[in-house]
């Protein structure tokens, strides 16, 4: 495999289908965690230079340019056209538009099966408020490669403010063994395995190894509806974003949704997505309302699968839910773990999410302990609502007209709005 560089005759798909993306410009948004990693040309690789060392993304003259600049952004309706070229910087965006974000892959080690890459992982990072400029970080990680960690990032920008909304399913991985593979939605959380011949994590040297990772992400100037998640440890008083915990432990989860809009909205469904080191607790969902400023516990158990029903909400009208989880030992890996739970809102298709975690930390060789729960409603109710009319409480409906879907894994935190 040496001398693989000698030409840029005969590479990959991937890097073929890429090498008429950036144009080289100042490099200004890379990184890394050795603060600037060696930089080669192919000429110098040719010559040895990288010896034995595996490392990423870090030719100048690649088939992308300077491969430092290996995240970029183009409206996805362009992705498949006669325009090949990425925005490797910066993006103008427009309101209900869909673009791609797409983070290139490359081990750049000449010696291919002689130097895989272990363990290569790609993870984005977006944003969450309402702002007219948004920068989206893709980080690309390999546990033998020096440096391990290597991120890039894209800015997209509008006239007027505006959330991204993640695409749930978007995420896919292309190269020229495998083709084009469905990545799980965990990228925009926690990342994604990549592979050569499957998601392994391992990765060898050279062009013909080499791939690319796509999210899409949607552009909304429009915000219709707040939506805050907040947790804390089953016991305690105090709502946070975040909490420490440990297996065994219950957690009771908050949700705020609020209409924003000057109408009524109808049908508001509430839908909670569990990581997977949570468990619901059976008959442990409460509602807050206008009609029931105490709370009503709700018999059915929906919340975290085809969701809950509450109702119209007026203008500014708020509603509660709240539930309680377990933490348990499914697949926590040795040392700290970030277990993020998901809340939406869908209201006519428009789809609203905030997030809060779990810290749990493992040390290996703890057993789980998985206690059997008490359940109650937290002996304390929110201070806040409004009583403007969350009157229609339909709590089982969960009809095909009803049911909160997928759409939108994820958006912007609505946090920041208030």
């Amino acid at each position: 495999m040496n001398k693989i560089y000698k030409s840029l005759i005969g590479v990959s798909a991937a890097a073929v289908l890429a090498a008429a993306t950036i144009t080289p410009v100042l490099v200004n948004a890379w990184g890394d965690n050795s603060n600037g990693r060696a930089t080669y040309t192919i000429a110098e690789i040719n010559d040895g230079k990288l010896g034995d060392t595996i490392t990423f993304n870090s030719i100048t003259d690649g088939a992308i340019g300077d491969e430092r600049n290996f995240v970029g952004a183009k409206l996805s309706s362009d992705v498949s056209n006669k325009n090949k070229t990425w925005n490797a910087n910066e993006i103008n965006v427009q309101d209900g538009q869909t673009y791609t974000i797409r983070l290139y892959v490359h081990n750049n080690s000449p010696k291919g099966t002689e130097r895989i890459a272990e363990n290569v992982k790609a993870t984005f990072s977006l944003p969450t408020t309402v702002a007219k400029s948004h920068t989206v970080i893709g980080y690309l990680d390999s546990s033998n490669a020096t440096p391990t960690r290597y991120w890039d990032e894209v800015t997209l920008k509008s006239n007027d403010n505006f959330y991204l909304e993640y695409v749930g399913g978007s995420a896919k991985y292309s190269n020229g063994k495998m083709g084009t593979v469905a990545l799980p939605d965990d990228v925009i959380i926690s990342g994604a395995t990549l592979g050569y011949d499957k998601l392994d994590g391992k990765i060898p040297g050279c062009y013909q190894y080499d791939g690319e990772v796509t999210i899409q992400v949607k552009v909304h100037t429009s915000v219709s509806a707040k939506l805050s998640k907040k947790v804390r440890i089953k016991g305690t008083k105090d709502w946070s974003e975040s909490v420490e915990a440990k297996v065994g432990d219950e957690v009771e989860y908050q949700i705020e949704y609020v209409n924003l809009l000057a109408d009524t909205v109808k049908d508001v469904m509430i839908r909670d997505i569990l990581p997977t080191n949570v468990e619901y607790v059976q008959d442990s969902t409460y509602l807050y309302n206008s009609n029931h400023q105490s709370g009503v516990k709700l018999s059915e158990n929906t919340l975290t699968t085809t969701g809950i029903n509450i109702g119209n909400h007026d203008a500014k009208a708020n509603s509660y839910i709240r539930f309680t989880g377990k933490v348990v030992d499914k697949s926590l890996a040795c040392g700290k773990n970030q277990l993020v739970n998901w809340a939406n809102s869908t209201v006519n298709g428009t789809v609203t999410k905030d997030d809060a975690s779990v810290m749990v930390t493992k040390s290996c060789g703890d057993t789980p302990v998985n206690p059997t729960p008490t359940q109650d409603n937290g002996g304390d109710t929110p201070t806040t609502i409004v009583n403007t009319g969350a009157g229609t409480i339909a709590t089982g409906a969960v009809g095909a007209g009803s049911v909160v879907t997928m759409l939108g894994y994820y958006i912007a935190s609505r946090k920041k709005l208030m």
